[in-house]
């Protein structure tokens, strides 16, 4: 089966009422976790490649790492659709060059930009995108937090406006838009309580209907991640992340597609230096990445369940 654009992934969605888990990936053992789940579960599935992960591992490796892998779900019977993403491109080349490379959804995020500004990057991309039949995700609104490239402060994230965010998808053409309701890139979340703007989720949804919105931020670390991490040395500052059950609410109110990386960074790292915690002079790669790829899998399918996509694909 090949790679899939995600209109048609999100228009089930939507009509179904789950999200579609975006995993970032960064190496072998990472594509290969998520792929294991997303067989196990029967789920659709949002591969993700930030920038920094396309310089780290190679934009050819990726590609190929994951067309690996959906053969290999062929092989076992199971026929999982697949949407290769680009997360928060920055700007056109970016854009074009995953565009060029065989991605099939790209994420042109200029929210940094002023509303016009933003508004004129994204028509530029969609421009080119929907000439090659590939979707395209933008964002508005700002997230705090920090994640890869993209580092704001608590002070400057601002939640997404209703109002702006019609006018933002009539003008820009944009096929899912990132929104902010008030959560947050990276470990760190939370001073206290967390909570989601549902009212304002609700308003947008109100100005958008039938629109596919996208969750960035969304962390919910299991607490047995957390005692993992916590025990030997990944240690999670603040909060936990967000509620799994105000997940599995935005789940099933429009939200038709949340972002996963920080949960996955953690259970790797977690169960490396566990392994290094127990057994110091280790050197084999497969002692220390074989369990690390399993946690990837465990924590991958625990979000598909959350989201509800587990038995759609």
């Amino acid at each position: 089966m090949p790679l899939v654009t995600s209109k048609e992934l999100f228009e089930k969605a939507y009509k179904g009422g789950y999200a579609i888990g975006a995993f970032n990936v960064n190496n072998m053992e990472i594509v290969q976790g998520i792929f294991e789940a997303a067989i196990e579960e029967k789920a659709p599935l949002i591969i993700q490649v930030s920038a920094g992960a396309r310089k780290y591992a190679r934009h050819e490796y990726l590609v190929h790492l994951i067309q690996a892998s959906m053969e290999m779900a062929e092989a076992s019977g199971v026929s999982i659709p697949v949407v290769l993403h680009l997360d928060h491109g920055d700007d056109f080349d970016i854009c074009k060059k995953c565009i060029d490379g065989g991605f099939t959804s790209v994420m042109i995020d200029a929210s940094k930009h002023p509303f016009e500004e933003n508004i004129r990057i994204t028509k530029e991309v969609v421009k080119y995108a929907h000439s090659k039949g590939i979707t395209v995700e933008a964002e508005l609104g700002k997230l705090a937090g920090v994640e890869d490239d993209v580092k704001v402060s608590a002070k400057d994230a601002t939640y997404t406006d209703p109002n702006e965010a019609k006018e933002f998808v009539a003008r820009s053409g944009c096929d899912s838009l990132a929104i902010a309701i008030g959560t947050s890139h990276g470990a760190y979340k939370f001073k206290g309580e967390p909570r989601l703007a549902f009212d304002r989720l609700a308003e947008i949804q109100a100005k958008l209907p039938n629109f596919p919105l996208v969750l960035h931020g969304a962390s919910s670390v299991p607490e047995d991640l957390v005692e993992v991490c916590n025990k030997y040395g990944a240690r999670i500052p603040g909060s936990r992340g967000v509620p799994e059950d105000m997940i599995a609410q935005a789940s099933k109110t429009g939200v038709c597609k949340i972002n996963v990386d920080t949960d996955l960074r953690l259970a790797l790292t977690g169960q490396i230096r566990k392994v290094f915690h127990e057994n110091p002079e280790e050197f084999d790669p497969r002692k220390y990445l074989g369990p690390a790829r399993t946690a990837i899998k465990e924590v991958v399918k625990r979000k598909m369940r959350i989201m509800g996509c587990s038995g759609k694909a």
